[in-house]
């Protein structure tokens, strides 16, 4: 049951909490196969996104004993993640005004080796060309390692693009692969691209983030809103969508996207059976850097 869904959570847009409920309840097919398994930290708004809101990663105290959960180890002790395998557990964590689910890369039982690797292309501006010329860019390169990637929108600037692995690599390889895969899609555009952490350093540069590939990191979830004007959705697409210019960060939303769903399915549904070896594409990839440091200027 959704405790007052009259209560307004987008302000802007008159979005309710019934309507969000309404949203994760429609697209619950779609939404859990990417939830399955994963530490989830909600990003809650009890009193809308016009006020501050707060992330959570502990369940342990105050929550129904039938939401699953995983024990994960911190440096002081314990972290008590919720798990979301079925329709109960989902609408249980949005009736807490939960908005946003960022999940890890890797599921329980085994949360040392991920079965995805995930870049978040990060614009400092608004700008939807050209963060579309860099999803692509990342994909051709990422197709010169052997390596498919799926890619679907942030829900803010960007876009996340993904590839399944096999589940073999343990975190810290796909975090080291990341970033070197990062680090040489830097290197050919540094115009353009950054791997600067901090906003002042990025000089209006893309920043390629790979950090979301470390262990207990996080990234929003597939089918999720977030917490924005609008109620955006980080929602799958095609490449043929994001090459046309038919699909920017921002163009799937709560409104919209149960239709889009409705009329092409989940775009990430067989993404699951594709997963990927990293052995070869490490590989190329060293060979790809070694290359690239020979013709560095001095």
């Amino acid at each position: 049951m959704i405790t007052h869904p009259e209560k307004v959570l987008f302000p802007d847009d008159g979005i309710t909490k019934g309507d969000l409920a309404a949203y994760y309840d429609t697209m619950a097919a779609v939404v859990l196969p990417h939830l399955r398994g994963r530490p989830i930290t909600m990003e809650r708004y009890p009193a809308g996104i016009g006020k501050k809101g707060f992330w959570q990663k502990d369940v342990s105290k105050g929550f129904p004993q039938w939401l699953e959960r995983v024990e994960v180890s911190k440096k002081d002790g314990v972290v008590h993640h919720p798990i979301v395998n079925d329709r109960r557990s989902l609408l249980w964590i949005t009736n807490q005004n939960t908005i946003t689910q960022h999940v890890w890369t890797s599921r329980t039982p085994d949360l040392n080796h991920p079965d995805i690797c995930v870049f978040d292309l990060d614009p400092s501006q608004d700008d939807p060309a050209a963060v579309r010329a860099a999803a692509i860019g990342l994909r051709d390169l990422l197709e010169e390692l052997a390596l498919t990637s799926w890619i679907k929108t942030s829900g803010s600037k960007g876009f996340h693009l993904v590839i399944p692995l096999d589940g073999k690599a343990h975190v810290g390889q796909v975090a080291r692969f990341a970033n070197a895969v990062g680090t040489l899609f830097v290197r050919r555009a540094p115009d353009h691209l950054t791997q600067e952490f901090s906003k002042a350093d990025r000089h209006g540069r893309i920043y390629v983030d790979t950090g979301r590939n470390g262990y207990s990191a996080t990234f929003a979830a597939a089918y999720t809103v977030r917490a924005k004007r609008g109620a955006p959705v980080s929602a799958p697409c095609t490449w043929d969508e994001v090459e046309r210019g038919e699909v920017s960060p921002g163009t799937f939303t709560l409104r919209n996207m149960p239709d889009r769903v409705a009329r092409v399915g989940d775009l990430w549904a067989d993404m699951r059976r594709r997963g990927r070896s990293l052995k070869r594409p490490g590989e190329r990839l060293r060979r790809l850097l070694d290359k690239s440091d020979k013709i560095l200027p001095e």
